[in-house]
């Protein structure tokens, strides 16, 4: 199959989070398992663009990449140039799969492939919550999804939600979507490091008791001050919470203030790779994922590969595999009740370690991007021929 995903960023632009690891993955082993996997997408990176050639692919692992300029509406990714060759070669392509919503990208993307009869798949994201909606730009989001994004989402051939808690809150709309499929995210095999050098924060923050840790983008919807209100009810429990600054870190530390927890909580608010990430979750006792709304959570999934065992709450779309493995705790997002889970796992030291090896045989098992390319293969083929019967 010849397959093109339209995502607003893209490798380097890693501060953008889990979606672009994830999104190079799946087409990284589409692209092994003989598929033509090709990426159009920009060059923004924050408030600079990535070093990157314009207008021309370029190879990653086996995946064609184009990026674009957006010289302008930089937040919503516009980008002229992407849009006139999304117009000039979309029909060429069996499918076009788009990742993410309310954003300039995706929306020409799904509307030139429905305007020249090329079946499309919409990857959400974790962007249609009813709750993340309403606390956040909700008149702007509502607006858009009326008045821009139904249309696309009303036609796609699939809606792709990566958890059943996704495809929970997508179904709680009551739209007339074709077909919500799910297919979870995959995870990579740890890096081979020989002898690597840590950054001396890193190496500051893994002195000492091991700690819990959270890890990925420091935003409001990661629910990080969950941990904190609840730290003090854990006596001694150390927390680092690492990843890019989203705007957060700052509110973090002065509520650790607030919860007298400051001495016990170590922020480190920058991209955290390499031999430093791996520190981190070497160091670390459990993993704490306990957001506000999580379509997935990448990062959860990738302690459980590292063998951590993981507490996280419902919300988050992959507690479902944390409970069917039995690796690790899926509490009440409440203080009490996140602070019973990090003090059970805590105290008992081997039966967390045994919640981390089931979880560890789990992801092995179950969840290498080669399974997960598969079934997204299997979805896309399905699209195809039913968009060819049409």
């Amino acid at each position: 199959m010849r397959l093109l995903h339209v995502v607003p960023t893209y490798l380097p632009a890693l501060r953008y989070g889990g979606p672009i690891r994830s999104v190079h993955a799946l087409c990284r082993a589409l692209a092994a398992q003989g598929h033509q996997a090709e990426v159009f997408t920009t060059n923004v990176d924050g408030p600079g663009n990535s070093d990157v050639p314009l207008e021309r692919p370029v190879d990653l692992e086996g995946v064609k990449v184009t990026y674009f300029p957006s010289p302008a509406l930089r937040r919503l990714y516009w980008s002229p140039a992407m849009g006139r060759a999304l117009r000039e070669r979309v029909a060429s392509y069996d499918l076009v799969h788009v990742h993410a919503i309310y954003l300039w990208p995706t929306w020409m993307a799904a509307r030139t492939a429905r305007k020249r009869g090329v079946p499309y798949v919409i990857s959400p994201r974790g962007m249609l919550v009813p709750e993340l909606i309403r606390r956040k730009n909700r008149w702007v989001k509502e607006a858009w999804i009326r008045l821009i994004e139904r249309p696309n989402l009303d036609h796609a051939a699939a809606i792709h939600t990566t958890s059943t808690v996704e495809a929970r809150h997508l179904a709680s709309f009551g739209w007339p979507l074709r077909r919500i499929v799910t297919v979870p995210h995959g995870v990579d095999d740890p890096p081979l490091l020989t002898a690597p050098t840590l950054s001396p924060d890193i190496s500051a923050a893994i002195a000492g008791s091991p700690p819990i840790l959270a890890f990925g983008r420091i935003s409001w919807e990661k629910g990080l001050d969950r941990l904190l209100e609840a730290l003090p009810r854990v006596p001694d429990a150390r927390l680092v919470i690492a990843g890019d600054d989203g705007g957060h870190a700052a509110t973090l530390a002065e509520k650790a203030r607030l919860f007298r927890v400051e001495e016990r909580v170590t922020i480190i608010a920058r991209q955290v790779g390499g031999a430093d990430k791996e520190a981190l979750f070497g160091a670390a006792a459990l993993f704490a994922m306990t957001s506000l709304s999580e379509n997935f959570g990448l990062a959860a999934f990738e302690a459980m590969r590292r063998r951590l065992p993981v507490l996280t709450v419902p919300d988050v779309g992959m507690s479902e595999i944390v409970r069917q493995a039995n690796a690790g705790a899926v509490v009440d997002p409440s203080p009490a009740g996140i602070a019973g889970g990090l003090g059970a796992l805590l105290a008992d030291r081997t039966a967390s370690r045994a919640m981390g090896q089931r979880g560890y045989e789990s992801v092995v098992a179950d969840y290498g991007w080669d399974a997960i390319a598969t079934r997204m293969a299997a979805v896309y083929r399905t699209a195809i021929e039913e968009n060819r019967r049409a």
